[in-house]
């Protein structure tokens, strides 16, 4: 069963940009988008043979986010629950037989750190939500998290010590999800590699590689036997950021 995860920095823009191509080239079972930056009604977005789960921001062209799956989902949930959060389109859950699936827009903690209470505040909420799911079965955590956990995450790890993404508290909250049972699917299988998932798109950054990891497969113990294969798939084009995949141990519908 194969999982992709993309944040597509505007799902109107990256449509324009052979979203449409790429989505099929990529064959997903079940494919997940932050940032769709849109209102219902403003897209008619032509997947055949996947259902459509949307959850928008309330501010317009702002966030949002979206899952599409060949298999209609046992349940569908938008949000956590906390207003805060709801109110930005940030996190949507579908549950398979198998597992849970939540994708998350983790909120940008912004320049001089301004808005990391919020984040640290988002942290926390989706830390319980994700141990609530996952004592009934694994659950999968995909999406752009917003945080380079280690430095071997990033390019320039020195210079970036105190910006937003690579923060101590940033990157101590992953840790915090990590060790209460979690796993980076990627660092699970690749200890040692580099490779980013994301660019500025200023200084030539993606012609120089000089990128971040942000964007995740996180899994729950009790599902790393569900874990395949994970990669990122840093050739395709249309965002500031790239696909990110996981296959599972799963035969897709």
């Amino acid at each position: 069963m194969k999982l992709i995860s993309w944040n597509v920095n505007g799902l109107r823009a990256v449509v324009k940009k052979n979203f449409v191509p790429t989505f099929q080239q990529l064959n997903a079972d079940v494919f997940s988008i932050q940032e769709t930056k849109m209102q219902e009604g403003q897209l008619d977005l032509d997947l055949p043979g996947y259902h459509q789960y949307f959850f928008y921001a309330k501010k317009k062209g702002y966030s949002g986010t979206a899952i599409f799956s060949k298999t209609e989902p046992i349940s569908f949930k938008q949000g956590l629950g906390i207003e805060e959060f709801d109110d930005e389109g940030r996190t949507i859950t579908l549950e398979f037989p198998d597992f849970y699936l939540i994708n998350s827009y983790t909120p940008n903690s912004q320049p001089k750190l301004k808005r990391v209470d919020y984040r640290m505040r988002y942290d926390d909420a989706l830390r319980k939500y994700m141990l609530q799911l996952s004592a009934d079965k694994p659950v999968i955590l995909c999406g752009d998290l917003n945080v380079a956990h280690e430095e071997i995450d990033l390019k320039n790890p020195k210079t970036n010590h105190k910006n937003p993404g690579f923060s101590d508290q940033e990157r101590d909250k992953f840790s915090q999800l990590l060790d209460s049972g979690f796993i980076d699917s990627f660092r699970l299988l690749h200890p040692e590699e580099i490779k980013y998932s994301w660019w500025s798109y200023r200084f030539n950054a993606r012609k120089n590689n000089a990128g971040w990891r942000i964007d995740y497969f996180v899994v729950s113990k009790n599902g790393q036997q569900l874990i395949q294969n994970a990669d990122i798939l840093t050739d395709i084009y249309g965002s500031d950021h790239c696909p990110i995949e996981l296959d599972l141990n799963i035969k897709g519908e």
